[in-house]
C-alpha cells in the first residue's frame, strides 16, 4: 500500500470516528480554528506540525502532517529543515523519528511524481 492510500485509509477511518463519537467534532473544530492562517501561514503551520509529531513520536501526524507540509507549499529542504528542530528539541528518539518522517518525505515526493 502506498503512503498515499495508507493516509486516504487512515483519514476515512478518522471520520468514521468522529461521525460514531459525535463529541469528538469539538476537538475537530479546534483543530480548524487553530490551523487558520490569521498569523502563521499554513506551510510554516504544517512544519510546525511535523516537527512536533516527530518529538512526540506520532507516526500517523509524521504521515499528515509531511503530506499537508508538501500540499502546502514546503520543499523538500524545508521539511529536512523542520526535522532538524525536531531533532534537536527531541534528542535521540526524534531522531528515529525524523528518520521514518524523512522516508514518508521520499515515499510521498516519489508517488507524486508518478
Amino acid at each position: 500500500m502506498s503512503r498515499t492510500q495508507e493516509l486516504d485509509e487512515f483519514k476515512g477511518t478518522l471520520g468514521d470516528l468522529v461521525e460514531e463519537a459525535p463529541e469528538l467534532k469539538q476537538f475537530s473544530g479546534f483543530i480548524e480554528s487553530a490551523e487558520a492562517t490569521t498569523v502563521l501561514d499554513h506551510k510554516t503551520k504544517e512544519l510546525l506540525s511535523l516537527a512536533i509529531g516527530v518529538v512526540t513520536r506520532c507516526d500517523h501526524c509524521i504521515l499528515w502532517h509531511t503530506d499537508a507540509a508538501l500540499e502546502a507549499g514546503a520543499t523538500h529542504d524545508e521539511i529536512v529543515d523542520a526535522l532538524k528542530i525536531a531533532v534537536v528539541m527531541g534528542g535521540g528518539p526524534a531522531m528515529t523519528y525524523a528518520v521514518d518522517a524523512y522516508e514518508t518525505l521520499q515515499a510521498l515526493e516519489a508517488e507524486r511524481s508518478e
